[in-house]
């Protein structure tokens, strides 16, 4: 049996990787609530690239417990802390939590920096605009092999 997707069109060719990270972005991990974030265009200055950044809210959280990194053309973001069990809690109703959140980035997104500020985790990042090649193809002329 055969899969047809809206991607299987015989005129868009060699866009299977596509698809596959429009799947893998549409995978919802479990508590995918946690920790809330924003995205939001920064205006770009003169002959400056698009910028985003993600904001992340991570309040408890120091440079030390988070980690940020990309693999495969995706963001990953973990946060982890350390339970101190020297303390004795006589109520504790702020947990330490773990989190893993994810981001697909598109062919020419890079990510530039990362800052924690007043419990906030803001990731810059940029589209870089890749030159237009226009390259004229020889009639009757056969590709060389290398």
């Amino acid at each position: 049996m055969v899969r047809v997707t809206r991607l299987s069109s015989p005129l868009l060719l060699g866009f299977e990787e596509i698809e596959s990270l429009i799947n893998r972005a549409g995978q919802k991990a479990a508590g995918d609530g946690y920790p809330p974030y924003n995205i939001e265009r920064l205006a770009s200055a003169g002959d400056e690239p698009e910028r985003l950044r993600i904001t992340l809210a991570v309040a408890g959280f120091t440079e030390v417990d988070l980690e940020v990194t990309v693999e495969d053309r995706k963001l990953l973001i973990r946060g982890r802390q350390s339970d101190e069990s020297e303390r004795e809690y006589i109520y504790r109703g702020i947990a330490a939590r773990q989190f893993q959140r994810s981001f697909v980035l598109a062919d020419g997104m890079e990510v530039r920096t990362a800052d924690l500020q007043n419990g906030m985790l803001a990731i810059d990042l940029v589209r870089l605009i890749p030159d237009r090649l226009v390259r004229h193809i020889e009639i009757g002329q056969k590709a060389s092999q290398d």
